[in-house]
């Protein structure tokens, strides 16, 4: 009888620990010339899914809750959205000609699109999945929404009048430009908005840019070809895709200098993190994925599918960015 009640309560106990099981976040993997998503489980470090999309994935965005991921395809005029529940495409929206880089507004209604093929940005309404309003930009190509939700910076990469253009997302207007001498490549805003790094095409130093005046206020010495910096919540450092070497860069968020570097793969493109711990490196040139932890700056491969370009990852349960 002891035996009995003994089995059934240590059978409770396992149904429980199941039930309070909670799954690891995963990370979403556009690979350009595959035209697929791949899926990869962070607590294993292994793909689990691979998710056919449109034609060359660009840009991508994953919603706060982790549930919704936006994929734009630079070979056509379509948004795929996958269901992070089943890691299938629910939904396709046409948002213009040769779409490149997507950003979320931080309550999750709008989603903006640089539309590289059409110069404009469409503002997508994720509610009703339509296109709710569009706004002239010559050659957008990446996009950032300040964490207030109140502007997005686009980075312009028209030849001879480069710039980042400014919008003002309430009363949805280009607000201003700021010129560049060089081409622009990615953007993107701090976790706590004081501060938006940017990249330009033959300068070896990631650009920071004050947001109140626009005006740039440091750069970070890199190595050749620095392609996508910034400073995710939690983290200790900024970080930033070096190209050239191969590398992810941590840099001092507060004095604007470099720190040390950690080898990654054959030409890294992009970089995502949901907790500000690890950090995610898409390396398009070797057809794989770095881990990096960050306090450690030891690092784990993923292998993935053809020239994986962007990466986004759920955050962590309880986090905010």
């Amino acid at each position: 009888m002891r035996s009995a009640i003994r089995q059934t309560f240590l059978g409770a106990l396992a149904l429980l620990a199941t039930v309070g099981a909670v799954a690891a976040p995963k990370a979403y993997v556009g690979n350009f010339r595959d035209s697929t998503v791949s899926v990869i489980d962070t607590g294993t470090n292994a793909v689990v899914a691979t998710v056919p999309v449109a034609t060359g994935p660009h840009g991508m965005a994953i919603t706060a809750d982790g549930r919704t991921v936006y994929v734009a395809s630079d070979g056509t005029s379509l948004l795929n959205i996958i269901d992070t529940a089943s890691d299938k495409v629910t939904g396709t929206i046409e948002i213009g000609k040769a779409p490149h880089g997507l950003a979320l507004t931080p309550d999750g209604r709008l989603l903006l699109a640089a539309i590289n093929g059409e110069d404009k940005v469409a503002l997508v309404d994720t509610h009703t999945q339509v296109v709710v309003a569009t706004l002239p930009v010559p050659k957008p190509h990446t996009v950032a929404v300040r964490p207030d939700g109140k502007f997005a910076y686009v980075s312009s990469q028209l030849a001879g009048n480069f710039a980042l253009v400014v919008i003002d997302l309430k009363k949805r207007v280009i607000a201003r430009s700021v010129p560049l001498e060089q081409q622009p490549r990615d953007i993107e805003f701090s976790h706590d908005g004081k501060a938006l790094y940017f990249t330009l095409a033959g300068v070896d130093a990631v650009q920071v840019l004050d947001p109140v005046t626009d005006k740039v206020i440091a750069q970070v010495a890199s190595g050749a070809s620095p392609h996508i910096a910034t400073f995710f919540h939690a983290a200790k450092f900024g970080t930033a895709v070096v190209q050239g070497p191969g590398e992810l860069l941590l840099f001092d968020a507060k004095k604007n200098v470099p720190l040390r570097s950690i080898p990654v793969g054959n030409k890294p493109h992009w970089l995502a993190s949901g907790d500000g711990k690890t950090v995610y490196v898409t390396n398009e040139g070797s057809n794989d994925v770095t881990v990096v932890d960050l306090a450690t700056a030891q690092t784990k491969t993923i292998a993935v599918g053809n020239a994986p370009r962007k990466i986004v990852v759920q955050p962590e349960a309880n986090e905010e960015y």
